[in-house]
């Protein structure tokens, strides 16, 4: 079985070192996932792009880590889904919410459930979205703008759901009680 390294902002590739001290820096820690990412300095640079337009765009992070949620449990990707679950925790997602993503069902909150759902959609879709699928996001009071925007908070995800399911890094004790099986 093949692994992969988890590096550190120290032993890291030198190209992949900068990507590593700027997820530090917001995050606090460099998670697993993303030191296995650094193998890699095109894919771990990537993330980091994404990272900053995503998290900077027109969501909120409740709903940022809705969608985050919803992707890594329908990508069936088990450390992104114990990341994301812990994160929408602590963005104050109730926790019956975040039970029902991570069982593939969307959450009740009318504000996030057809977040979660356009999610879902897309991936299961492969972006082929019919015009219901459409017209059911709007008609929940978003835009065209905020699909799109959703877009690409799902490219950011799959990246680290592929990640996860390709490289399989450890889970950091801190989100070990939100561990996850596909």
């Amino acid at each position: 079985m093949q692994t992969f390294p988890v590096f550190t902002a120290e032993s890291a590739p030198e190209k992949s070192k900068a990507s590593l001290k700027s997820l530090q820096q917001v995050l606090g820690i460099i998670p697993n996932i993303a030191g296995a990412m650094a193998t890699s300095p095109v894919l771990i640079d990537c993330l980091v792009g994404m990272f900053q337009k995503v998290h900077g765009g027109s969501f909120s992070e409740a709903q940022i880590q809705t969608v985050l949620l919803t992707n890594a449990v329908t990508n069936r990707s088990e450390w992104p889904v114990a990341f994301h679950s812990a994160l929408a925790l602590e963005q104050g997602l109730n926790p019956a919410d975040v039970d029902a993503m991570r069982a593939g069902r969307s959450p009740k909150d009318a504000e996030l459930a057809p977040l979660s759902t356009l999610a879902r959609t897309l991936i299961e879709k492969r972006g082929r979205l019919d015009e219901d699928d459409i017209q059911s996001f709007v008609a929940a009071g978003f835009n065209t703008e905020l699909l799109l925007e959703v877009i690409a908070i799902v490219a950011a995800s799959t990246i680290t759901n592929y990640t996860g399911s390709v490289a399989k890094p450890p889970l950091e004790h801190a989100f070990s009680a939100h561990a996850w099986q596909a």
